[in-house]
């Protein structure tokens, strides 16, 4: 029965990191999108006379999207690396191949 339990709760888990990845994907391409709407052009014919529309103005979008992206990377890869096969066992390989260079190394000398 705990183990059930235990599977129940990592499954659990793992739909809520799924989720909340998803979510921030749908919050990314909508907020970006609608940023991308304010800099078109028939977005700025709407505003008023005196709004400033020099060049410079709506670049802070592009910084927006990258960093942002940037950031949405980097959970993806925390929701979906588990899932990846390069990650398992990495810790192991790494003693491994550690622990054969100083086992060389030393037989190297004798």
């Amino acid at each position: 029965m705990n183990n059930q339990n235990t599977k129940y709760e990592r499954a659990k888990k793992r739909v809520k990191q799924l989720k909340g990845f998803y979510d921030h994907l749908k919050v990314f391409l909508v907020i970006n999108g609608l940023f991308y709407l304010f800099r078109s052009e028939w977005f700025q014919s709407l505003l008023f006379d005196g709004f400033p529309l020099e060049p410079y103005f709506f670049d802070w979008i592009h910084a927006n999207f990258f960093i942002w992206l940037a950031i949405l990377v980097v959970h993806g890869l925390v929701v979906f690396a588990p899932k990846l096969q390069f990650f398992k066992g990495w810790e192991e390989r790494q003693i491994k191949k550690y622990m054969d260079e100083e086992m060389d190394e030393r037989d190297k000398y004798k």
